[in-house]
């Protein structure tokens, strides 16, 4: 199996499909290298008509602001969403469990001249629609191999794959996530830190309607507990809790973890009961920086070049920022560049550097004040969180970064 293409992609999450979708759509020719293999049109929706599939929901959710929702407007993938299963967000409320001197920070659409600050949208609504785009797409190959080596030179790079055959490309585009090998082949070193965390992940019923608010707790020794708006009475849980706390709570069922949440909420949207009771998911916390996101023709992107706190909820969007970004660099170079052009590459990690900077700063301070359980730093924090509230101006920035201005 050998292939030429002006673009190789590896890895087979969302942010991968959007790009590869997204340079087909150019005219580029695609290669989608792949370990899964892609699924046929004719792979039976999980969103069928059968009850207990529509009465099953994702533990897996993102919230998606405006530049992801642009960028899939541009795909034509958000038209192609289960729209009764996307849940927007109307406003943001964040709250500490300080007794002594509680503070609150809120903002919302309306103040932005906004319908929504973002959209929920389970994992498999995404992928199952970025899918059928692409089963349709021209100029993309899907490959279902996995990748051995690579070898970049002026004219451009080979990739060696396991069945014996190979992928020449302009450009390869590393998607592959935070284990990323594309990362490792182009010998990019990286910064890593545990944050003896973990998320904890799971779906809930209310008796109260959530409004379409999504709710953030900072709670000391407990870590950071989200509840995100998902359509009807429901929601999803992020805990991101210390490892101690988290092995314990990832041993009870996802009922005995409802009954911990009724008291936390403190009843904000009535009794919540598990969506579906079982064990709840724990997924450990790192911060990893990589030292670059490009090398001689290659360049990466989501998880492989960036991941972070998810306390924030913007790690998929700052993936589709690194697409929308590369996209819009590759697709303006001079005629007599090529895709992996040095100075392309160059463009697009000076166009991303500052804004993977700010997401690394914010969400790992945020992490780091909101888990030091020092009596004057929680004062500190919490005064300053009713500061910001009250300061037009700073308010006005957060929506912004919300929305994606900034991402």
């Amino acid at each position: 199996m050998n292939f030429q293409s002006d673009i190789c992609i590896i890895g087979n999450g969302a942010i991968g499909k959007a790009a590869a979708l997204g340079f087909a759509q150019t005219g580029a020719s695609v290669t989608l290298i792949s370990a899964q293999p892609a699924p046929d049109a004719t792979t039976k929706s999980r969103f069928s008509k059968d009850a207990s599939q529509q009465n099953s929901w994702d533990t897996r959710v993102y919230a998606l602001n405006h530049l992801a929702r642009a960028l899939l407007n541009r795909l034509k993938v958000w038209d192609a969403l289960d729209a009764p299963r996307i849940a927007p967000i109307e406003e943001m409320m964040v709250k500490s469990d300080d007794a002594k001197y509680p503070s609150k920070l809120s903002f919302d659409a309306y103040s932005a001249r906004e319908t929504a600050l973002a959209w929920i949208v389970e994992d498999s609504n995404l992928t199952q629609a970025l899918d059928a785009a692409l089963n349709f797409a021209p100029n993309i190959q899907r490959v279902h191999a996995t990748a051995q080596s690579t070898l970049a030179d002026d004219a451009g790079i080979t990739i060696q794959i396991g069945n014996g055959g190979q992928i020449r490309a302009a450009l390869l585009v590393g998607a592959d996530g935070a284990q990323s090998w594309v990362r490792s082949q182009a010998a990019i070193d990286l910064d890593y830190r545990p944050y003896g965390q973990h998320a904890l992940v799971a779906n809930f019923s209310t008796t109260l309607p959530h409004h379409g608010v999504a709710y953030q707790w900072f709670i000391a020794g407990q870590g950071i507990v989200a509840l995100l708006p998902l359509p009807g009475n429901r929601v999803s849980l992020v805990w991101s809790a210390p490892d101690s706390l988290a092995d314990q709570l990832a041993s009870e069922s996802a009922t005995d973890l409802a009954a911990r949440l009724n008291v936390l909420s403190e009843a904000i949207l009535g009794e919540l009961a598990a969506l579906a009771p079982g064990p709840v998911k724990a997924i450990p916390l790192s911060m990893i920086r990589p030292h670059a996101i490009t090398a001689p023709r290659t360049a990466l992107v989501g998880d492989a070049a960036h991941v972070i706190h998810p306390l924030a909820g913007q790690g998929m969007n700052l993936g589709f920022g690194d697409v929308d970004a590369l996209l819009r660099i590759v697709t303006g170079r001079h005629a007599h560049q090529d895709c992996g052009d040095a100075r392309i590459l160059s463009g697009y990690a000076r166009e991303r550097k500052e804004k993977i900077l700010l997401a690394h700063l914010a969400t790992d301070g945020l992490q780091r004040l909101f888990a030091a359980d020092i009596e004057p730093l929680r004062i500190a924090r919490n005064i300053g969180l009713n500061l910001v509230n009250r300061v037009p101006v700073i308010k006005r920035l957060l929506i912004g970064h919300a929305l994606g201005n900034r991402i």
